[in-house]
């Protein structure tokens, strides 16, 4: 398989990010300032504000207004939410041990196929809503489903052996195999070969889906 560049580096590591609102903007403006070789006394005279009140801002000592924030990034020349880049929001995780799964029904599902929800975050920073299922098919069945719905789907296989059908093509998936598709062309398990047959399903979609 070809290799193709990737946008984000999933080993970079973070910066330091200030859980104090007032602490994490007066970084940025310090850090934006002295980028630009400004002194406090060139910002001073820039902004209008004074030299302690820019001082108090910098320590993180005070809450400035969005009006002084303006003020600021106008004469930084930087958009004003450059000074909350360092804040540390709150950001969702869930935390599934083995077998605490939400079991559900899932629309065209048929008996001894079983999908077990192992996570759900909802609306969220990323703008993407992601659902990783376990998916586990025991024993025969006169019909399987076939599912179209929104977004990319990857299926992970981790036992047994499954003829996966996407679209007007067969897939043999067996341990350790991968397919990643556009969700929107009808797929589902075509023929069980061995049973019984795990794997993860991970669907992804945007929010307002």
């Amino acid at each position: 398989m070809a290799a193709f560049p990737l946008s984000q580096d999933p080993h970079r590591t973070s910066e330091v990010r200030e859980k104090v609102l007032e602490v994490a903007i007066g970084r940025e403006v310090r850090a934006h300032r002295r980028k630009q070789e400004i002194t406090v006394s060139d910002l001073s005279e820039a902004t209008g504000l004074s030299i302690g009140m820019l001082s108090k801002i910098e320590n993180g000592n005070t809450s400035p207004s969005l009006t002084t924030l303006q003020t600021l990034a106008n004469a930084l020349s930087v958009p004003i939410t450059t000074f909350f880049r360092g804040f540390e929001e709150a950001r969702s995780v869930v935390h599934t041990k083995s077998g605490e799964g939400v079991e559900l029904e899932r629309e065209g599902t048929r008996a001894n196929h079983q999908y077990n929800l192992l996570g759900h975050i909802g609306a969220n920073a990323s703008g993407v809503i992601v659902e990783p299922y376990m998916i586990t098919l025991s024993e025969e069945s006169d019909v399987f489903p076939t599912f179209q719905h929104s977004g990319i789907e990857t299926i992970y296989m981790l036992e047994g052996e499954v003829n996966y059908r996407h679209g007007g093509d067969i897939y043999p998936l067996k341990p350790g195999d991968t397919l990643f598709f556009d969700a929107d062309a009808p797929h589902g398990p075509e023929e069980l070969v061995k049973l019984p047959a795990r794997y993860l399903s991970i669907i992804s979609y945007p929010q307002d889906a």
